[in-house]
């Protein structure tokens, strides 16, 4: 079945538009909800540390992603540096912290896209996008121009601007968010934000707007909708209850979700208890089944 991604039924016009529209919102960048208003293009950096450009960490055919984007030739993934949010056990805590990465123009990462698409991959799956909106969006102009044809995957914390969500309506086909924490105080010990829950919530309801529920071609293989991605904590940490809750009642009763139990304790978490030791196999489990007692769709 031929396929075109959303990014590539949109006229030109208002691709370059969006881009435009990115750009501008770099001179006082608000991308996400830190809002921090400083002038990137003229050097100064906020909370995520981003320059104007982006900086890419790696980028490769990955197969450790959910099955649907997976499928038999791998998700291809870019792993953008920085991120805005400040998880005390963040597993990639030297990309998004350290800056463990290369400056790339749009030009060369509208190349990394096609050479993905060559080693046929069956999407691009960009990794901790939010701060490099603008640049991702003039590469993908480029890329669309090049012949660009894939799945648009938007693989993020879960702390967006809705506002800067809407300048991805009708370019993204999927999205897979966190939803970290339920509770405002975890947030704000665990990851920074103090108003995280709030953000990701208001998030969630935009991208389901965008996309509905998550959709798979007759190979299973994801082409457009929601996926969100929970991680169970240590000692319940991360509010699963009410995560899953939420999604069933005011996302979607088939909402896809993937309850990911692969937690350890990495970065700062030594210090911050329970974080520092590893979940069990029964809080996985729990979890597991609450989502199952809600209806919704467990995929990974």
């Amino acid at each position: 079945m031929d396929f075109e991604p959303a990014y590539f039924k949109m006229p030109l016009t208002v691709l370059r538009q969006r881009v435009e529209a990115a750009k501008r919102r770099l001179t006082a960048c608000n991308l996400c909800p830190w809002r921090c208003a400083v002038n990137r293009p003229g050097g100064e950096r906020g909370h995520c540390r981003a320059p104007e450009q982006a900086l890419v960490s790696s980028f490769n055919a990955h197969f450790g992603e959910e099955p649907p984007l997976v499928g038999d030739f791998g998700s291809g993934t870019i792993f953008f540096t920085h991120c805005n949010l400040d998880c005390v056990f963040c597993q990639n805590w030297e990309i998004s912290h350290l800056e463990a990465g290369a400056a790339v123009s749009p030009g060369e990462l509208a190349r990394i896209m096609l050479l993905l698409q060559g080693r046929g991959c069956h999407n691009i799956n960009l990794v901790t996008p939010t701060p490099h909106l603008a640049p991702i969006l003039e590469a993908l102009l480029q890329a669309r121009e090049g012949g660009l044809k894939l799945p648009l995957v938007y693989n993020c914390g879960g702390y967006e601007a809705v506002s800067a969500l809407r300048l991805l309506d009708g370019i993204v086909d999927i999205y897979m968010p966190d939803f970290k924490y339920s509770e405002a105080a975890t947030a704000q010990r665990c990851s920074g934000p103090p108003d995280y829950p709030r953000r990701a919530r208001q998030a969630l309801r935009e991208m389901q707007r965008q996309v509905g529920d998550l959709a798979v071609d007759e190979r299973g293989i994801a082409r457009r909708g929601l996926l969100v991605r929970h991680l169970v904590l240590p000692g319940g940490l991360a509010g699963t209850e009410e995560v899953l809750r939420f999604l069933a009642e005011e996302i979607s009763p088939h909402c896809a979700v993937n309850i990911m139990g692969q937690y350890y304790p990495a970065y700062r978490a030594n210090l911050y208890p329970p974080l520092d030791r590893r979940v069990s196999r029964k809080e996985v489990e729990e979890a597991r089944d609450l989502a199952r007692a809600r209806g919704l769709r467990l995929v990974g």
